[in-house]
């Protein structure tokens, strides 16, 4: 069994400051999610491997979340990025025309949906910015697959560690902890695809109980 790192609170989030306001609704549509799901702050927070302080923070409009924070909601609450970011469902086209999608930032991360709404597996354009979400460590159910357009990708799976270049890809077990870094300059640019899947939540249906601002 993987030993999942402890839930963040600040560090490297605390960076992100409630002035930057990057995603407007965002918090609330986060709540809206968690409660739909009929799941506690608290166990919300411990099945996306968060602080409940943390994810109060977020909901409360207070500080952004990174990608890799988002990608962890939209699992567990059985979304996607593009909705919790409140992109609206298009047609059923297969085709994503790459001036059509308009681009996101959340955490300082760049973030372009690259694939089809509501599809089992999410594909996203993302630009890694250097310096950030070196301390983010990962650890939920699915699998991931992530190429390097630009720029140059330190991966960790477990105890390795690898540097990816343009052209070089990797695929894996969303199971093995894993993290996400630029190790260039100007950061990273990556085609990102992973599987998403709903946590079941059944068993956490608690209320909602008060929280401290």
């Amino acid at each position: 069994m993987s030993t999942r790192p402890p839930p963040p609170d600040q560090g490297e989030h605390d960076a992100q400051d409630a002035t930057e306001a990057e995603l407007p609704g965002l918090g609330a549509r986060l709540r809206e999610h968690r409660q739909a799901n009929r799941l506690t702050l608290e166990a919300a927070a411990a099945r996306a491997g968060l602080s409940p302080a943390y994810l109060s923070r977020l909901e409360t409009g207070r500080r952004q979340p990174s990608l890799p924070v988002l990608l962890s909601l939209a699992r567990l609450y059985g979304g996607t990025v593009a909705g919790l970011l409140g992109g609206q469902a298009g047609p059923p086209d297969p085709v994503v025309r790459g001036g059509v999608v308009e681009p996101s930032r959340t955490g300082g991360w760049g973030y372009r949906r690259a694939g089809v709404p509501g599809r089992a597996m999410q594909a996203l354009h993302v630009h890694v910015p250097p310096g950030l979400q070196d301390a983010v460590v990962r650890v939920h159910a699915g699998e991931e697959w992530l190429y390097v357009v630009r720029g140059r990708l330190r991966l960790t799976l477990g105890q390795s560690a690898y540097l990816l270049d343009a052209g070089d890809s990797a695929q894996f077990d969303s199971l093995t902890p894993h993290r996400l870094a630029a190790d260039s300059a100007d950061g990273v640019e990556l085609l990102f695809v992973h599987t998403l899947l709903q946590s079941p939540g059944s068993d956490l249906c608690l209320g909602d109980p008060p929280r401290s601002l």
